[in-house]
Parts: structure tokens; C-alpha cells; sequence
């Protein structure tokens, strides 16, 4: 019996689900665009201003508390993401990245919400819209710090190479830069929240079905092991959340460090 079998009602077991039957995506109050990802992208946006505020709309010399807990993002951050990728313009770029990393951070976090159980990452057009974002902010500063035809000569034909190369490489360089890049950018985060999700998903529903639904002796031992590997996968899952949350700002930092510096 699969998980998929569960959602199905008992004349329909072979129809697969439709994304509103799994996820439960729906309109809330007969509001066509409000549904659960909208409704927790928006309340993922509220606790990142509300959590920054609380830190530092009136920081104390000595940090306590929230303040505490937001310096460590914030050193993290500066460290690990910013720094090795801007360098003296680190700081300049704070603001942004620091966001980017609580947002991505609190949307993946969402999965593992009691009653809530859904990384708003694992739809697509949050990463996509965000990947976007940070891309066309990319394209602005190269042209900007850069010059148009300064930009697009670096990124498609890097000095030093013999110029028959650059007959393979331009065109190789102009779809990995304006098109792959931000594509990856984003379903690297959706396809690990989705992945993830899905797993989750499942062993805890065939928890749910071998220990409520149809509890037997056989049936018992796997709806255990369906527990037990909810759990650990909750734990592994919670890695991953904030794994992607870094990688996700730290390509920020890179594609806006490329922008900035063109021996980048």
C-alpha cells in the first residue's frame, strides 16, 4: 500500500492525486492567488522583519536574547558568505544577503512545522521569483560598474585564452552566464525542498496508515520503521534546510561579487 493509495478514496486508488490533494494548495477563503505557499511566503516575510527588528531596532552593547541569536546569523554570514566573495564591499551588501539567508532559511524551515509541514521553497516560483531577482541586481551592477559592451565582453570572452577557443566558448559562456546560471540558481533550492518534502511525506504517512488506519501485528513493525525514519529524516531534513539557505545567499554574494569585479 503506498502513500499515494492513502489519499485516494477507495473506488479511485489508481488516480493519481492531483498538487491540491497532495499539499493541500488550494485557495483560502475563496481568494484565488491566497493559497498555503502565498499564505506562508507572507508570514515568512513577517517573521524575518519582526525577528531583525526585535535584534536591532535597539541594540544593546551587550547582546541578550534575540539580539544574541541575530549577531551569530549576522557573523555567519559576513564570514562564510559575504567576505570571501566581496571582500571591502562586504559590508555594503550585508543588508540584502543577511535577508536573503533568514528568508530562505524560515521558508525551508516551514516544512518542519508541526501543522504547517510546507517549505515554501518547494513550490517553484518562490526560489525562481527570488533566483530572478538577485539575477537581474547581477546584470545591473555589471553594466553599471562595468560598462554594456565591458560586461559582456568579460563574461564571454575571459582574457588569455588563443581566439579560435572563443568560437566555442563565447556562445558556451553566454548560456552558462544568462541562463543556466539562474536557473540553477533556483531548482537547486526547490528540487532539495521538494525531494525532502516528499520524503517526509511519505514515511509519515505510512506511519499514520499501518498504526491507525490499519493496524495489525505484521502491519505495526512497518508503520515503527515509517516513524522512525520520519524522524531521522526530520533531523537530516533540518541540515539540508539550512545547508540550502547558505548556498542560496552565497551564490548571491557570488554573482554580485562577479558584477563588482570582473577578474571575478
Amino acid at each position: 500500500m503506498s502513500a499515494l493509495t492513502v489519499l485516494a478514496p477507495p473506488g479511485d486508488q489508481f488516480r493519481a492525486p492531483t498538487p491540491d490533494e497532495l499539499f493541500n494548495l488550494g485557495p483560502i477563503a475563496g481568494i484565488a492567488w491566497l493559497t498555503k505557499p502565498v499564505l506562508l511566503a507572507i508570514l515568512s516575510s513577517i517573521l524575518v522583519i519582526g525577528f531583525c527588528w526585535a535584534a536591532f531596532a535597539k541594540p544593546k552593547l551587550v547582546p541578550r536574547g534575540v539580539q544574541n541569536v541575530a549577531e551569530y546569523g549576522y557573523m555567519f554570514v559576513r564570514d562564510q558568505v559575504a567576505r570571501p566573495f566581496l571582500g571591502k564591499d562586504a559590508d555594503r551588501w550585508m543588508g540584502l544577503l543577511v535577508s536573503v539567508f533568514f528568508l530562505v532559511l524560515v521558508w525551508n524551515i516551514m516544512g518542519v512545522i508541526p501543522f504547517i509541514q510546507f517549505p515554501v521553497a518547494s513550490h517553484i516560483a518562490f526560489p525562481f521569483v527570488l533566483a530572478i531577482s538577485i539575477y537581474i541586481l547581477k546584470i545591473y551592477l555589471g553594466v553599471k560598474h562595468q560598462g554594456g559592451i565591458g560586461y559582456f565582453k568579460n563574461m564571454m570572452f575571459p582574457p588569455g585564452l588563443p581566439k579560435p577557443i572563443y568560437l566555442l566558448l563565447a556562445p558556451i559562456e553566454f548560456l552558462s552566464n544568462m541562463i543556466i546560471a539562474p536557473f540553477t540558481h533556483a531548482v537547486r533550492l526547490f528540487a532539495n525542498m521538494f525531494a525532502g518534502h516528499m520524503l517526509l511525506a511519505f514515511f509519515s504517512m505510512v506511519g499514520f496508515w499501518f498504526l491507525i488506519e490499519k493496524l495489525t501485528l505484521p502491519g505495526s513493525t512497518i508503520g515503527i520503521l515509517g516513524v522512525v525514519m520520519t524522524v531521522i529524516l526530520t533531523g537530516f531534513e533540518m541540515f539540508i534546510q539550512f545547508l540550502q539557505a547558505f548556498l542560496f545567499a552565497m551564490l548571491a554574494a557570488m554573482y554580485i561579487g562577479g558584477a563588482l569585479h570582473a577578474e571575478h
